[in-house]
């Protein structure tokens, strides 16, 4: 998928852990998280940019996800502790898991295509694609989009409605 399809991705696979946070009351964390989930939701597709490392390779895989969820969780808990006397278990967790979902909503977006990925490599080299769409296709990425705000705004009005 192309950028756009990978920011609506990442909007309709982070707007229930967004609502849910912001229904318990974080309603400016869940903000960030959201931002920073669409952010790093095109991260993988750097490998563009990067020699000896092919396209939909090492970057488009769960262990990659757990790393940047890692890295994230990692990155909060340094800026929480600079800033305070303690560090908040609850949103460094919070900050693993915006990052496991942003890189998450990309390897599912490419899975679409009929490249598909290898969300398992190193320990298996198994291709899984659904081949509903190219990555090319505007109809699909613009779709993906859509799906995304209409995520987040079903969230948006659960908050109004019940929060």
């Amino acid at each position: 998928m192309y950028q756009v399809g990978h920011y609506g991705g990442a909007l309709a696979a982070y707007a229930p852990l967004g609502t849910v946070v912001t229904m318990g009351g974080y309603g400016e964390i869940a903000i960030v998280g959201g931002l920073v989930c669409v952010a790093l939701s095109t991260l993988p597709d750097y490998d563009h940019r990067l020699p000896l490392i092919e396209h939909r390779g090492p970057t488009h895989t769960v262990l990659f996800a757990l790393l940047v969820g890692a890295g994230l969780a990692a990155l909060t808990a340094a800026l929480i502790d600079a800033s305070s006397a303690f560090v908040d278990a609850g949103v460094v967790s919070f900050a693993f898991l915006v990052g496991v979902i942003s890189i998450g909503s990309h390897l599912l977006a490419d899975a679409l295509t009929p490249m598909g990925i290898r969300p398992l490599w190193p320990v298996s080299r198994r291709r899984y694609s659904l081949s509903v769409t190219t990555a090319a296709n505007p109809i699909a990425n613009y779709g993906l989009l859509g799906l995304g705000v209409v995520a987040v705004l079903a969230g948006i009005g659960i908050v109004v409605v019940f929060g």
